[in-house]
């Protein structure tokens, strides 16, 4: 796994445990896992899917109920990541604020990472 002995791949707001836990609860989901894929207009675009059963080769963070999973080709992209949850009067969701992000576009649902961040 991609990381640092004795700190956690990314941070996890309480608003954030809190709507996780909440999903995770709703369909008895083992977590969300959250990843990248190529797309958008800066490049690439951060993905969550609800997971049923957990990958062996996941980074798994978990925080008071709350469990996430990172795909293993996401995690030197997402390493040093707070995910929030963030709900205002037009829109809610999970917000990511990423060290390793460079640019991302205007509507912000797509980023781009240091070129010299590839997933091998």
């Amino acid at each position: 796994m991609f990381g640092i002995p004795g700190k956690q791949a990314v941070t996890i707001t309480d608003k954030a445990v809190a709507q996780i836990a909440k999903l995770m609860d709703k369909d008895g989901h083992q977590g969300l896992r959250i990843g990248v894929k190529k797309g958008g207009c800066a490049g690439m675009e951060y993905t969550m899917d609800y997971v049923t059963e957990v990958d062996p080769h996941d980074e798994v963070v978990e925080q008071d109920g709350a469990r996430v999973m990172i795909a293993p080709m996401a995690q030197m992209f997402l390493f040093g990541t707070e995910i929030d949850y963030e709900v205002s009067l037009l829109e809610s969701g999970f917000k990511f604020r990423n060290p390793n992000v460079v640019d991302a576009c205007g509507c912000g649902e797509s980023i781009k990472f240091d070129e010299t961040l590839k997933a091998g």
